[in-house]
């Protein structure tokens, strides 16, 4: 294959980058968009594919616009904010079709995709960010933003335009206090530095702030104390800053181990007239407005189809969906393995005074394996991996009509529905939904019928 090539890019693939064949070779290309004629190097070949680098955009595509950010090239959190939304949302459904098999003659599931869900926000409305902090070699200035794409290089970011206006304020305070409190970046070469994330949780409901300053240390200290009460005084959206303690030479941003500084741990978010309470730690959708949107299509659904069921909600969180669904339902029981978000859902239920939601703090196999009970209804809401098979044969041993699975990753759920299909389930439908605007992520919730 020659060094340089004029090619032009015919689709995107599930990982965002764009899909340019030349004599069946196939070729990545990132930050190209379909229909775009684009020149680019051949950096990498194999057998079954290429990767090209854009030297230059010879024709635009229509689906081009000009990115809201400054820095989505460098930013590696929104890898299609060049494409207009409407076409993201086409995007996103072909997507799902791709890992259905929907235009293969042998798809992998025969299944219907709806058209992709639009989120009610593609301006801010990312309402959890989590910045890993660094400090410039010189001038040992606070550096905090996202990571380039493929690396651990951090870009420092002035505005999110994903996120709330005052977010990009508070982080910019923070670098500017930090010499004062002798606060250092972390670097995770050495493993030296004290602050190593700054975490902020915002409601879309209230606009309460709760703030976490991920440390690399196992106290708190006067400076760091006083860095925190700063923070809280000078914002009054701020409710509370919290010290999360994370000595450990790991990626994992927060350890269990979190000691609130000042004001409340929580804030309170509100979803489909429900009262939430969300900790620095707390499992919750980052996009509130369009996880209200998936809540009311599974509710919606259940409402229709079912007077008063019983429903197991696995993989519960702080019970959300639970939660949502107990006044349609004649009982809910939510399985979740982390003490904490259980905790947590307690305080929901007393808050809104639920009383036909029952709360175990287990793993979800291991509750399945043991109870003698039997469901109307299961919801499946698990994490990025999917569920294991012990799961997934137990989940159908245990529910009477219909199994709801909502997923945020297309490549395990397609997965998980061939083998419950195997076992005779039937799949209908799959609805997708936006969720991370301008990035390749999408959303669905399929209905499994078990009957």
């Amino acid at each position: 294959m020659e060094k340089e090539l004029v090619v032009e890019i015919i689709e995107l693939s599930n990982l965002g980058a764009g899909i340019a064949k030349v004599d069946g070779m196939v070729i990545f290309v990132e930050n190209t968009c379909p229909e775009d004629v684009v020149k680019i190097e051949i950096v990498k070949q194999t057998k079954n594919y290429a990767i090209g680098k854009l030297i230059e955009i010879v024709t635009p595509s229509k689906h081009r616009v000009t990115p809201m950010c400054p820095m989505q090239k460098v930013c590696g959190a929104c890898q299609i904010q060049f494409i207009n939304y409407d076409y993201q949302l086409e995007l996103k459904k072909k997507i799902v079709e791709d890992y259905v098999g929907v235009n293969r003659d042998n798809p992998k599931i025969n299944v219907l995709v709806g058209n992709t869900i639009p989120s009610p926000q593609i301006k801010e409305f990312r309402h959890k960010i989590q910045y890993p902090i660094s400090e410039t070699k010189n001038s040992k200035r606070l550096i905090a933003g996202y990571y380039k794409p493929k690396s651990h290089e951090i870009v420092n970011i002035k505005y999110c335009p994903i996120q709330p206006k005052l977010c990009d304020n508070i982080i910019e305070y923070i670098r500017e206090i930090a010499s004062t409190y002798n606060v250092s970046g972390y670097n995770e070469k050495k493993y030296s530095g004290l602050l190593r994330h700054v975490v902020i949780r915002v409601s879309s409901d209230t606009g309460q702030i709760l703030v976490t300053l991920v440390i690399n240390d196992t106290k708190v200290s006067k400076n760091i104390k006083h860095f925190a009460n700063d923070i809280f005084n000078n914002f009054d959206e701020v409710v509370g800053v919290c010290v999360n303690f994370n000595n450990k030479k790991t990626n994992l941003i927060l350890t269990d181990n979190t000691e609130l500084i000042c004001g409340q741990d929580y804030i309170e978010e509100k979803l489909c007239d429900i009262t939430f309470r969300i900790g620095s730690n707390t499992f919750f959708q980052v996009n509130p407005k369009s996880a209200e949107n998936i809540f009311k299509y599974v509710k919606n659904y259940i409402k229709d189809n079912f007077d008063k069921p019983t429903i197991f909600d696995a993989y519960a969180g702080i019970a959300t969906f639970g939660i949502v669904m107990s006044d349609i339902a004649h009982k809910v029981v939510s399985v979740e393995e982390n003490e904490q978000s259980i905790k947590i859902a307690n305080d929901v239920l007393k808050i809104n005074n639920i009383n036909n939601v029952e709360l175990h703090a287990m793993d979800t196999a291991k509750y399945l394996e043991n109870t003698p009970e039997k469901f109307d209804i299961t919801i499946l809401d698990p994490p990025r991996k999917g569920c294991s098979i012990e799961s997934l044969d137990r989940t159908l041993k245990v529910t009477k009509s219909k199994i709801i699975y909502v997923s945020c990753n297309p490549q395990t759920l397609i997965r998980d529905l061939e083998y419950l299909i195997s076992k005779g389930a039937k799949v209908s439908f799959i609805q997708p939904f936006d969720m991370f605007s301008h990035s390749y992520h999408v959303e669905c919730v399929t209905i499994i019928d078990v009957e």
